[in-house]
């Protein structure tokens, strides 16, 4: 379902073009089954699960600043809530279920009202069954722009995916135990904006702000945009201070997001973004290209920073985080609600994973802290497997081999056998999740949560 036979098949105009959402949030947002065209004709279409009747969600967007307002009325046949990835927020807001808030009952809704201090690229996304949830559809964008937006002819969100679609239209199963033990569930289908190979055209020369949002379950994008030249610009929402060139290659983990600033180089009719898999590069979307722009820009853009919270390395409260379990490894034993239980009896709960010896949320916080005091957590992966560590609340920073920081983000990737070390200060008080954002790690045991105190 993912050859060239149907790369082209479904161009589109863009699903988010800024004319359409310069707007703030809408006052609700329905979550609730509808049927939509994934698969090219004459595939069947698919039952998918989403806002407002669209996969994905609407786009959101607001201005640095304002606040954001939605009623969440839940038409799903089972719980959900919304967790809004990458900001923030106040801790009641954030939408965890059974840490920040009670799951939002089917023909329930709960309000979300909270603050934007930062500008960037961020999404929402159920946080309730979340392999499921999020497979089915329930994401979207959500973009704040910057009082002062830099310059450029286009302003382009990309939100990639892969999902696992039966060639029926029907979503794939998710009794799978492979994917709890394994690497996550892997689509067999690539999506931008939920469509196949969607097209987005440009002028030769136009300047281009290209905001990559990755949706995927468990896949690790390596991607590429030959025909353009440009620079990072933000990462997880967070402006860089020097923007960085845009290598050949830009990995994407779970969750992660990249923002770009790129001029259109290439002379051919089309330009791509392409996925790079073991058999090949792929197109994901590709860019029809015509004429010449008459507003040709040149050097490059450094965009406004976002509040900044310094971290205290010399005086950081240090913590430690051991990641075990899945398949090709393993673990013979872990804790649950303090019983040690063996691998066999851990299995048959679905639990293969654990953070410090302990598989699922624990009692007590990896960290308790108090506002504006800074941590450090060394972590070590000793599975065969990639993780995608996604911290709620606060950005963090990589601690470098030569002790300085690298720049913030709130999803980092960690290689099996890697071994990494973050910092953040502690400036947003609550309890606030850290997890690992393969959905099918966190409901197999890979989570734990950090305390912070005002």
């Amino acid at each position: 379902m993912q050859r060239r036979q149907f790369l082209g098949s479904l161009a589109a105009a863009s699903l988010f073009p800024r004319s359409a959402v310069a707007q703030t949030a809408p006052k609700r947002l329905i979550a609730a089954t509808h049927r939509q065209q994934i698969l090219p004709a004459p595939y069947p279409d698919t039952e998918m699960w989403g806002f407002e009747g669209t996969f994905p969600g609407p786009m959101l967007r607001a201005r640095q600043g304002d606040r954001l307002k939605a009623s969440v009325e839940n038409a799903l046949p089972q719980p959900t809530a919304v967790h809004w990835h990458g900001l923030r927020l106040d801790n009641a807001m954030d939408g965890v279920p059974g840490l920040t808030q009670a799951p939002i009952a089917v023909g329930q809704s709960f309000d979300y009202d909270f603050a934007l201090p930062d500008a960037g690229t961020y999404w929402y996304h159920s946080h309730a069954k979340s392999m499921e949830q999020v497979e089915r559809g329930l994401y979207g964008p959500l973009i704040i722009d910057e009082t002062d937006a830099p310059d450029v002819d286009q302003d382009i969100t990309l939100v990639v995916d892969d999902i696992r679609i039966e060639q029926d239209g029907t979503v794939a199963s998710f009794d799978n135990f492979h994917d709890l033990s394994h690497a996550g569930r892997i689509g067999n289908l690539w999506l931008a904006n939920g469509q196949i190979d969607p097209a987005y055209p440009l002028k030769r020369g136009d300047r281009v702000r290209i905001r990559l949002i990755s949706a995927a379950n468990a896949r690790v994008f390596t991607l590429g945009m030959p025909g353009f030249a440009g620079w990072i610009v933000a990462l997880d929402g967070m402006p860089l201070k020097d923007p960085q060139p845009m290598p050949e290659e830009i990995v994407l983990a779970p969750a992660q997001r990249v923002d770009l600033i790129v001029d259109v180089t290439s002379d051919e009719d089309e330009a791509f973004l392409i996925t790079y898999e073991r058999d090949g590069g792929y197109a994901i979307a590709h860019f029809p290209l015509s004429g010449a722009t008459t507003s040709a820009r040149s050097g490059k853009v450094v965009l406004p920073p976002n509040p900044d919270f310094p971290i205290d390395l010399a005086n950081a409260r240090t913590a430690t985080l051991l990641v075990e379990g899945g398949a090709m490894g393993g673990m013979r034993a872990a804790r649950v609600d303090g019983e040690e239980l063996d691998a066999r009896t851990l299995a048959g709960r679905g639990l293969f994973w654990a953070l410090n010896g302990i598989a699922g949320r624990p009692k007590n916080p990896l960290l308790d802290l108090s506002l504006g005091e800074s941590a450090r957590i060394g972590m070590a992966n000793n599975t065969a497997f990639p993780h995608a560590m996604h911290l709620h609340g606060m950005h963090f920073a990589e601690v470098l081999p030569d002790g300085s920081l690298g720049p913030l983000r709130d999803t980092l990737l960690l290689d099996p056998q890697e071994t990494r070390e973050i910092a953040f200060q502690a400036h947003n008080p609550g309890d606030w999740l850290f997890h690992c954002h393969m959905l099918a790690h966190h409901q197999g045991g890979m989570g734990t949560w950090i305390r912070v105190s005002a």
